[in-house]
């Protein structure tokens, strides 16, 4: 495919495309043969293709931390959060002393609606040195825990060290 249409408009200057646009494909059905492997690629979401990807990826390599991360933020977009409190244990189990691993799990839990559970895993993000209270302070995924005075008193100890 050119980028540009170099063929000469009206005035006989160059066309080029607004490069922050795509071009819309020829069709809204895929060109593939109903029931393909490739039509059914086609019509799926990239989210929901990653999803089943890093499922698979795990499968075969259940600690690796990385697709772990990518996996559990994905299972939230999709708001799958009970699979997704699946996945952050997993990724704590693989990664015990990683802070944002349990900062992370505290926020699952905290969307899941477990306060004990958020407050004892962010405690132990902190202990290990997860220290960016601003973020923590405008988290969206915190705000069922937000307004319970044991956020403050636990932002507050930590913040002083």
């Amino acid at each position: 495919m050119v980028p540009w249409d170099l063929r000469n408009n009206s005035q006989g200057t160059a066309t080029v495309p607004n490069p922050g646009k795509r071009t819309a494909p020829a069709t809204t059905a895929n060109d593939f043969p109903p029931g393909s492997v490739l039509g059914f690629l086609a019509d799926r979401s990239q989210l929901d293709f990653e999803v089943d990807f890093y499922q698979r990826v795990l499968i075969k390599a259940p600690r690796f931390a990385e697709v772990l991360r990518v996996q559990a933020g994905n299972l939230t977009t999709k708001g799958r959060l009970q699979d997704g409190l699946t996945v952050d244990k997993q990724l704590v189990a693989a990664r015990p002393s990683d802070p944002t691993a349990h900062y992370n799990l505290a926020c699952r839990y905290a969307l899941l609606k477990q306060p004990d559970l958020a407050f004892g895993s962010l405690k132990r993000a902190i202990e290990l040195g997860y220290r960016d209270f601003r973020f923590m302070e405008e988290d969206h995924d915190l705000e069922s825990i937000r307004k319970d005075p044991r956020f403050r008193a636990l932002v507050k100890q930590y913040r002083r060290k």
